[in-house]
């Protein structure tokens, strides 16, 4: 049996649980292809979710190998796989009740698998894939955002927001960012035109009359997001499903969504990076071995963007 090094965990947990370690290159199946991982990006609350640990219809699946964003190149094919060859550079979403890639091969369904941007490194591809994803599918599939409405983002240093702004900039709106003071230029650097430091006052005393809320942080700010919103305004939130009552209250399109994979998605926003319309924020790189440290930086200050590992 082949053997690679890999990040796993044997036992349900945090990432104290995380092991550097010898683990069997995963086999592909048909219509699956073996892709030798790059670069892998983390997502800090991905040891939290159920589906990091268990099936789709809920059995153990430990161990598990955590990371479900990649940059890589193809190695194999499983019996009968078209779409990508051998040799092909690609990105993509790892379903999230599959093996991620914090490892040196990963087996994804060949369907999943998109062309990376080339104008980037493998490290910058892997910064895309959830997070990009999650604010294009926000903006364009659950909101529709029109070009020219007014577009306020929660978070927009944030590993979502960093996307959100840009994107929404792209597709026309007028964007205004909230978040710390210090990440004021840099999310003016991503093309929101106005910046709400948290520091400097409540956010509902400075905006009104909002098409689009994309709210990357939950909590209170999904409840005071309404007051600024005009009817018929749309609120999408990544943290939890928000009270219909209060939407109704407001007359607010309020809706909540997990992101899942689109190959056909992932080829735009490959497109708009290479067209240098799209940049990818990477906050910080650990080498493979050093994942478990890399999980746990999560709760530390860091720059904005995707923590990423680099595996070769």
């Amino acid at each position: 049996m082949d053997m690679m090094m890999a990040l796993r965990a044997h036992t349900r947990g945090g990432p104290e649980q995380l092991v550097y370690e010898q683990a069997p290159v995963p086999v592909p199946q048909p219509g699956e292809a073996l892709v030798t991982v790059h670069a892998a990006a983390i997502t800090f609350a991905e040891l939290t979710w159920d589906l990091s640990w268990t099936t789709a219809d809920g059995r153990d699946r430990t161990p598990v190998i955590p990371s479900h964003e990649m940059s890589g190149t193809v190695a194999a094919l499983g019996t009968g796989t078209s779409g990508v060859a051998p040799g092909d550079e690609v990105y993509g979403l790892i379903a999230f009740d599959r093996d991620g890639a914090a490892a040196q091969y990963v087996a994804v369904p060949a369907a999943e698998l998109v062309a990376r941007p080339r104008s980037v490194s493998h490290q910058a591809a892997a910064a895309l894939p959830l997070a990009a994803l999650t604010a294009w599918q926000a903006l364009v599939d659950h909101a529709a955002l029109k070009a020219g409405e007014r577009v306020l983002v929660h978070g927009g240093a944030g590993g979502v927001g960093v996307y959100a702004v840009q994107l929404a900039a792209v597709l026309g709106g007028q964007v205004t960012a909230t978040g710390s003071g210090r990440d004021a230029d840099f999310v003016a650097s991503l093309g929101a035109g106005e910046f709400l430091s948290t520091e400097a006052g409540r956010f509902e005393d400075a905006i009104s009359g909002v098409d689009v809320v994309i709210d990357t942080v939950g909590g209170a700010l999904t409840e005071r997001s309404y007051t600024v919103m005009r009817p018929g305004g749309r609120l999408v939130t990544l943290g939890a499903p928000p009270a219909p009552e209060q939407a109704r209250a407001h007359q607010v399109h309020a809706m909540f969504f997990v992101v899942v994979p689109d190959p056909g998605e992932l080829a735009q926003l490959a497109g708009l990076v290479d067209q240098g319309r799209l940049r990818p924020v990477v906050s910080q790189t650990f080498p493979l071995s050093e994942g478990r440290r890399a999980f746990e930086s999560g709760g530390q200050p860091r720059p904005p963007g995707k923590t990423v590992l680099a595996v070769r």
